[in-house]
């Protein structure tokens, strides 16, 4: 942070002792020869007067007023430097470093309901279809989000915009925590989905500021990462700790406090520019390299985001039906599986050329997918986890060869709008067909609901590699 300009302050000359009595030696006159050119005329008593409390009441006449108008100006100085000073005290490493761990925290809150599910349906009594609606709701208000105050931060800065999504995840955890109907947990997810869509802007274009390779390596294996770590975690506090339907809301309020702070003490990496306000207005769009990209890497996002957001609605129960069991930890692990491996996949293949990333995505999805349709048919618990594995290589590698084609084409000031809409498109994948899903399993049954969707998947990642094969390689950085 530069220095805040402080008032000059004139080099003083001693001035006479005070008296054993208290009063004051006589002062120097003042009125004599008048100083040689270019030189300044010496100063008077008054003048010189400084804020000692043993002379202060003998100056009184002469000096006191300046001298407290100095040191109250002093005190004001060194009172806006501190409030000021309070932003920037964490560097650039911690920074990125707590950046990266509110996208995990923030989509780890996003998958500690799934598990819950169950234990809310069976509490409330709803029926499958309500599932996939309340997880359609998170995903609608997400993309209402990004739609009006995603490219935000570009304007106004990284840091108000995280500060206002932090305290929005946070009361999102406290309507979860005590909620008492499916109205609660639509509000919860509601809430959610705003904070989530105006930090993930915010997040991933702080993170492209403080390094580009890094920022977006984070941005493709934080949001897997932090749905593993969401979905297990919750898992077990339901099965072995007490009142899980609040522990877990609790645990995840307490770290985006903590990250809030982390916020308040973070320096800003974007500068305020004009045009909030405008920016506040619905719009997608893309600068014409990236949207030229897009028409490459836009099928492969899709297949992947629809997949995750099948798994992360229905997905548990669908592991509950293969393996026959009722365990509710399965359903965590099924999401440790896709999310966990997308994660690991990213970051393994950061060297890799972005198309070939895309090109394992593909292959990814369409080996993945069919191996679990063929564990749903033979209701084997040991393929279907191979095949969520394989599909989960196939879901990281998707994504991350999207991103490392796209953001690389975007200049420093359009880095949150073009992120903005890149998540516009996952989550209008990620949520319509989830909610379809759900509506199908209420008249076809979860094992033909989820065949059909798993061919869509399939069909999708199949028209994504027809594409990757036909056109030429989209140039990418991928460099520093």
């Amino acid at each position: 942070m530069p220095s805040q300009p402080t008032t000059s302050q004139p080099t003083s000359q001693p001035l006479a002792s005070a008296t054993p009595t208290g009063t004051a030696a006589a002062r120097p006159d003042t009125h004599g020869p008048a100083a040689p050119a270019g030189c300044p005329r010496p100063r008077s008593a008054p003048d010189l007067a400084t804020p000692d409390l043993a002379t202060a009441g003998d100056n009184a006449a002469s000096g006191h007023a300046v001298t407290a108008d100095a040191t109250a100006g002093r005190l004001d100085d060194a009172a806006g430097r501190r409030r000021r000073g309070l932003a920037g005290r964490l560097g650039p490493r911690a920074g990125f470093a707590l950046q990266t761990s509110m996208i995990v925290s923030f989509l780890a809150a996003s998958a500690a309901p799934t598990p819950l599910y169950a234990v809310y349906q069976q509490a409330w009594g709803f029926a499958p279809v309500t599932i996939t609606v309340i997880f359609g709701v998170y995903a609608v208000a997400v993309l209402c989000s990004l739609l009006v105050v995603g490219a935000l931060s570009d304007h106004i800065g990284r840091r108000p915009v995280l500060l206002v999504a932090a305290a929005l995840q946070a009361s999102a955890m406290v309507v979860f925590a005590t909620a008492g109907g499916v109205g609660a947990l639509m509000a919860a997810r509601i809430t959610q989905g705003l904070a989530t869509g105006a930090a993930t802007g915010a997040l991933g274009a702080g993170l492209l500021d403080l390094h580009r390779t890094r920022g977006t390596l984070a941005n493709g294996a934080g949001p897997f990462a932090g749905m593993a770590l969401g979905a297990l975690g919750s898992s077990l506090l339901v099965a072995y700790l007490p009142d899980p339907t609040r522990l877990v809301y609790l645990v995840l309020l307490a770290i985006l406090l903590a990250q809030a702070a982390g916020v308040a003490l973070m320096g800003e990496t974007s500068p305020r520019v004009p045009g909030a306000r405008a920016s506040l207005r619905p719009r997608i769009g893309l600068p014409g390299p990236v949207a030229r990209a897009l028409v490459v890497a836009g099928p492969c996002m899709v297949a992947a985001w629809a997949l995750g957001g099948f798994y992360f609605s229905l997905g548990p129960s669908l592991a509950r039906l293969v393996a026959g069991s009722h365990w509710i930890v399965l359903g965590g692990l099924a999401l440790l599986s896709l999310a966990a491996t997308a994660s690991l996949t990213i970051i393994a293949v950061r060297n890799t050329a972005p198309r070939s990333v895309m090109f394992l995505g593909t292959v990814g999805l369409l080996v993945g997918v069919g191996v679990t349709l063929l564990a749903v048919t033979t209701r084997s618990t040991a393929v279907f986890f191979t095949g969520t594995t394989i599909a989960g290589v196939g879901l990281g590698a998707g994504f991350q060869g999207g991103l490392r084609t796209l953001l690389p084409l975007a200049d420093a000031h359009e880095r949150a709008g073009v992120l903005s809409t890149i998540y516009v498109l996952c989550y209008l994948a990620l949520g319509i067909p989830a909610v379809i899903a759900g509506a199908l399993v209420t008249s076809g049954g979860l094992s033909r609901t989820s065949t059909e969707f798993g061919v869509v998947i399939m069909a999708l990642a199949a028209f994504a590699l027809t594409g990757l094969l036909a056109r030429a390689p989209v140039a990418a950085v991928a460099g520093d």
